[in-house]
């Protein structure tokens, strides 16, 4: 087990590397400057004083090779030290801290109501008797999945915000204002996670253990949950991993939607402005969560299935 975990942090380092390479890059390769887009306050560029633009490429080291740039910036990050904010001034890395909070908390809120809501479907469309029943319960994770989060976030404020007026609209307004960004967040991701559960279900139904105890006259729910349920979670655990990545990355159009202060919106507004050491933060940081998250998921596997320890200490030795 030692030996994996190092293997699966060793590829989790990579992960973090590329994450923060692949975005330094496609940020140097926009057409803007940085320079001249903070001389100019988002105006226009062209009536900016070259002596001002040169003297803030010099003082943010925009001005060297780009290898150079990379190199230095690599050296930093090791450190948290993403450099500082082209818009605010403020360091890159507190700027991130003080927005991760209210994202953290959207995502966590989101990522219960996934679950109950998606293993609550996937049970659901496998259990009752009825096959109508079943199939129409069936046919609503494609409906989740197909929903584009924007135009979910669009109705529901329509609908609950200015309609009928019992979530606030905008803001970060306590536990209330959560409400209508998580279920945004919460619908794809409940769908996705529905189809894989139900679908892992009616194959575990199928196995002949499960064969077997139905002919020892286990009750229906007996069969569903003492015997099936386990086993049937351990692929659905794999998406739930990769779920958290999905929901954080969802937040930047929820954030912006909602106009709620997190990590989606703080990212929208540093791409805007092409703030590198700003978006580099926040792709670092959720790229860490990501690689955590998926840790976290494999380690959980064996408490699920023994056998894939067995085959992990197997693989070690």
């Amino acid at each position: 087990m030692g030996r994996y975990v190092l293997r699966r942090a060793g590829q989790g380092l990579f992960v973090l590397w590329a994450a923060f390479t692949i975005s330094f890059f496609v940020l140097y390769l926009l057409p803007s400057d940085p320079a001249a887009l903070m001389a100019s306050g988002g105006g226009e560029a062209d009536q900016v004083d070259p002596a001002l633009l040169d003297a803030l490429r010099a003082q943010y080291g925009l001005d060297r090779p780009v290898l150079v740039q990379y190199a230095d910036a690599l050296w930093h990050a090791l450190r948290l030290d993403f450099g500082t904010s082209y818009s605010s001034g403020a360091p890159a890395t507190q700027l991130v801290l003080q927005a991760l909070p209210e994202t953290l908390r959207l995502t966590a809120a989101a990522l219960v109501l996934a679950v109950v809501a998606g293993a609550g479907i996937a049970i659901a469309s496998t259990f009752p008797r009825a096959a109508w029943l079943r199939h129409a319960l069936a046919s609503l994770p494609p409906l989740g999945v197909a929903l584009p989060p924007f135009c979910l976030g669009l109705l529901l404020l329509q609908w609950f915000s200015f309609q009928l007026p019992v979530f606030p609209a905008i803001g970060n307004e306590g536990a209330i204002s959560l409400v209508l960004p998580a279920i945004t967040l919460a619908v794809p991701a409940s769908a996705a996670l529905a189809q894989v559960l139900a679908q892992s279900l009616r194959g575990t139904l199928a196995e002949p253990y499960v064969e077997t105890a139905r002919a020892k006259g286990a009750s229906r729910a007996r069969v569903h949950f003492g015997h099936a349920l386990r086993n049937a979670a351990i692929p659905a655990l794999t998406v739930l991993g990769v779920l958290v990545g999905g929901l954080l990355g969802g937040t930047v159009v929820t954030e912006t939607v909602f106009s709620r202060a997190g990590l989606g919106r703080l990212t929208v507004t540093s791409v805007d402005a092409q703030d590198i050491p700003v978006v580099q933060a926040v792709v670092v940081l959720s790229a860490l969560v990501f690689v955590v998250v998926t840790l976290l998921v494999d380690l959980l596997y064996p408490l699920l299935d023994p056998r894939i320890d067995a085959r992990q200490k197997a693989v070690a030795a």
